[in-house]
């Protein structure tokens, strides 16, 4: 008996586009600005990725995940999809927390860890991991965590 194959097409689907004013994204201030409005006021964690090329400009941004009030569950193979597919040199992650408190969590150091071991492997550098709160942010990067 003969086991049927699908023959299948991967595609990259662009559904909208946003202008966004600085060109490069050279430090966690312009990535927060870029990013808070999508997901400031909302009442759940988000984990937004911003794929960029090797230039650092931004290219594409897309929501990978939407947790409860206080985790949000991600995988690496979620977070790297639409950089493989976009051909991205490097991304940038940002999540926020609610509770309006940016400290990171030890499941936000663990995702970090993982997410710059996988793009290691695949060759996608993990810029930066950034968590919003409501007045400020934390930046992995800028504290030496990446």
């Amino acid at each position: 008996m003969k086991k049927r194959v699908q023959m299948v097409t991967t595609r990259l689907v662009r559904e909208s586009s946003i202008l966004y004013e600085p060109r490069v994204l050279n430090s966690p201030e312009k990535a927060v600005e870029l990013i808070r409005t999508f997901i400031e006021d909302s009442d759940r964690e988000m984990m937004v990725v911003i794929n960029l090329d090797v230039k650092n400009q931004p290219n594409e941004m897309y929501v990978a995940a939407i947790g409860s009030l206080s985790a949000c569950i991600v995988h690496p193979r979620e977070i790297f999809k639409a950089a493989i597919l976009a051909n991205s040199g490097s991304i940038l992650v940002a999540h926020n927390h609610p509770s309006g408190n940016p400290k990171p969590s030890q499941e936000d150091n663990a995702i970090t860890k993982r997410l710059k071991e996988a793009g290691e492997l695949i060759g996608i550098t993990l810029l930066d991991h950034i968590i919003i709160g409501k007045d400020g942010y934390y930046s992995f990067k800028e504290n030496s965590q990446l």
